[in-house]
């Protein structure tokens, strides 16, 4: 049975730190076929998905062979893990993946949910869950955002990583040209949140599958930084689900499975629901070793036990 990894090139992953290499690892273990693939070896011979796919031996990390012109539907499985930003290239590859899962084959996760589901915008769909949140690209509502929740933090829409996450006060000066410059003159939306000052205390990370929570980490902010992604120097440690955590959880996993969103990735700072994270989720090297658990293992069993 063939798996195709469709990601950035190889020689850029790092498979200490990298889920999508934990993933290709376990697929391994598991007797399965892996190959890869990046977004611009994906082909449409009219209604045909094919793809320019190696196959990789990835334990011990790596080994490829030579690329092959297959197509797409001799894959059981085809996992969409390319790292953002979700440009154009990455919108054009999940149009073609498309093509792939008309033609049968199990997309992980659903292309056109990728193409749904922003990565912030995605959550306000349970925003019962949530800290109160805008999203605007006026400087007016913005500025009365602010003014009503005191201290708030400016999020882009297509930021990752906590990339141009900005804190700002409703009392600080210039807040109004601040506001101009991360909407770009009033022409893009941004994610206005209420800071949570219990992110001090961390920023859970909770990976679902299928729905259903099978890791977390905390990650702490760094001394003098409110952002605690590990990207910007946010340090991972052990946790455990609160029954809140539990409860958001429960209230997403309908939504999730019945959209396709196998392998998900979801933010929450003191029981309040941040982010819905779908495009290529991290955390699973972190769990593995914090919680001794085989969490790529354990993905892969279940999207067997589903058939």
């Amino acid at each position: 049975m063939r798996h195709l990894f469709v990601l950035d090139p190889l020689e850029r992953i790092n498979p200490a730190k990298d889920s999508t290499a934990a993933l290709m690892q376990a697929a391994f273990r598991a007797s399965l076929e892996v190959w890869a693939c990046t977004p611009a070896d994906l082909i449409a011979l009219g209604d045909e998905p094919l793809a320019m796919a190696a196959p990789v031996q990835p334990d011990p990390w790596v080994r490829a062979g030579e690329p092959e012109r297959l197509p797409l539907n001799t894959f059981k499985v085809i996992w969409m893990r390319k790292d953002p930003p979700v440009d154009e290239a990455y919108l054009y590859a999940t149009h073609l993946l498309d093509v792939a899962e008309r033609a049968g084959v199990c997309v992980l996760n659903r292309p056109s949910s990728l193409r749904s589901w922003n990565e912030k915008l995605g959550a306000l769909r349970f925003s019962r869950w949530m800290a109160p949140t805008l999203v605007s690209g006026r400087v007016g509502e913005l500025q009365a955002f602010a003014e009503d929740q005191g201290d708030i933090v400016l999020k882009p829409l297509g930021g990752r990583a906590g990339l141009g996450v900005i804190r700002v006060s409703a009392q600080a000066p210039g807040l109004g040209a601040l506001l101009e410059l991360v909407t770009e003159q009033e022409r893009l939306p941004v994610m206005a949140q209420r800071f949570l000052a219990s992110v001090s205390e961390g920023d859970k990370r909770i990976l679902l599958v299928d729905g259903e929570p099978l890791g977390a980490i905390n990650r702490r902010p760094a001394a003098g930084e409110f952002r605690s992604n590990l990207a910007v120097g946010g340090q991972a440690e052990a946790t455990e689900l609160s029954e809140r955590e539990r409860q958001i959880c429960s209230a997403l996993a309908p939504a999730l499975r019945a959209e396709g969103l196998f392998f998900v990735g979801i933010d929450v700072i003191g029981g309040m629901l941040s982010e819905i994270n779908v495009t290529s989720p991290t955390g699973i090297r972190e769990v593995e070793r914090l919680m001794q658990q085989p969490l790529a293992d354990q993905v892969i069993e279940r999207l067997q036990q589903l058939g």
